[in-house]
């Protein structure tokens, strides 16, 4: 359902209440220091001393939009943006690169990369706290141990922490039970009981390929496909028949994707339900057990339990809108990042959505989100009505892209990818 009062033409200001379902920040890298425990301030120092961040963006004199919340709100409200789901970006302690990215951590890592996360968890519920109402924060587990992950989605949902759960990836490869193992139950159990969603971020769940221009290409191709696995994975594992309060949220993945992978998942459920009750086939073993375990078929779990978030959502995307679900679809400028948007957000809305009905923009730029991340419409409203972009704005197709745009809701060319 969408936040019908987006629809009324007697908004005071006639404005869009955006919210970004897709941004970025995290600490600078010694300031997750008093985050910490006191235990592993001394390794921490020496890890630290010696660490080069890869990164060139959180090198330059703009890497400051991570933590300064005083420009963060600034530059979003310039962009037309009032609220944010927030999701990592700079280098916890331990680790050897962002999160996301980073491989699952050996049994010797753990304990300290462990600790990494919960100071940037801590640091991430001050600063949503610095905007009380605007940031929904997301917070990250490690799945090598269950247990002590359900004990920090307690912790994290206990401290206001409203983005979810950022569930990593387990990529050929990272010696994890794959997400369909019943072993993730404990943790999609407490999510389902807490109203936590949980979110898969494009990026966190490919194998490692190296530096060649090859790998990097293929990674590009490949990188959306690896996050995209764990819809099938918690789908065909029943995760959604066990915990039918579970939320899934696949972001920064693209979403023209959806409806085909949607199409060819029912095939494979149908196909092998159907080959379970005839002994004599050979796929026959393939579906046995298939139904019980997983109650609904593919599409029904999708329009139950999943959404999407539709960073810089592309012009090619949008027709299928309704394929994907109206009440799906979150849009995200996913600031800080050079392929986001910002500045030039509203140009990003105008070139995707001119032409719809309002009630349609209203849902897919703020009120889905509002809805799944639990952001207040009536707290969020007021700033809107100052900053937002107007619905005669939005209305206007956009002729030519900013020169200087660097988001691929610019690119020309555009099509709808198989994944």
């Amino acid at each position: 359902m969408t936040d019908d009062r987006h629809s009324d033409d007697r908004h005071p200001a006639d404005r869009y209440t955006v919210i970004s379902a897709d941004c970025h920040a995290g600490a600078d890298l010694l300031d997750y220091r008093p985050y910490l425990e006191s235990r592993h301030h001394e390794a921490f120092d020496a890890w630290a001393a010696t660490y080069v961040n890869p990164y060139e963006d959180l090198l330059a004199d703009t890497a400051d939009k991570n933590w300064n919340s005083g420009r963060r709100i600034a530059e979003l409200e310039a962009d037309g943006i009032v609220a944010e789901v927030v999701f990592p970006n700079t280098i916890p302690p331990f680790f050897p690169s962002a999160a996301l990215m980073a491989p699952a951590p050996t049994r010797e890592e753990f304990d300290q990369r462990w600790a990494g996360l919960r100071a940037h968890n801590r640091w991430l519920a001050d600063f949503c706290a610095a905007a009380p109402g605007r940031r929904a924060g997301v917070f990250q587990v490690l799945l090598n141990d269950v247990d002590e992950a359900v004990r920090e989605v307690r912790r994290a949902h206990a401290a206001g922490l409203t983005g979810g759960l950022l569930l990593p990836g387990t990529p050929p490869g990272s010696g994890l039970p794959e997400l369909y193992s019943q072993v993730y139950d404990p943790l999609w159990a407490v999510c389902a009981e807490l109203g936590v969603p949980v979110n898969h971020h494009a990026g966190s769940a490919s194998p490692p390929l190296g530096d060649e221009p090859a790998a990097r290409a293929v990674f590009m191709v490949e990188t959306t496909w690896f996050s995209h696995r764990a819809l099938w994975h918690l789908i065909f594992g029943g995760a959604f028949r066990r915990h039918p309060e579970l939320r899934l949220v696949l972001t920064e993945q693209g979403s023209g994707w959806i409806p085909g992978v949607l199409d060819m998942l029912d095939y494979y459920h149908g196909r092998l339900v159907a080959a379970a009750t005839k002994a004599d086939t050979a796929e026959s073993k393939f579906g046995a057990g298939l139904a019980e375990a997983m109650g609904k078929g593919p599409s029904g779990v999708w329009s139950d339990n999943c959404f999407v978030g539709a960073s810089f959502m592309r012009p090619h995307e949008v027709p299928l809108r309704d394929r994907i679900g109206l009440d799906k679809i979150m849009w995200g400028s996913d600031y800080p990042h050079d392929e986001g948007t910002y500045p030039y957000s509203r140009e990003g809305l105008r070139i995707a959505y001119a032409g719809l009905p309002r009630k349609e923009i209203a849902a897919m730029v703020g009120g889905n989100a509002a809805r799944v991340y639990g952001f207040d419409l009536t707290r969020l409203d007021p700033i809107a009505a100052k900053v937002g972009p107007t619905v005669a704005e939005l209305a206007e197709p956009l002729k030519e892209p900013p020169a200087d745009a660097t988001s691929p809701v610019f690119a020309p060319g555009g099509s709808v990818r198989v994944w």
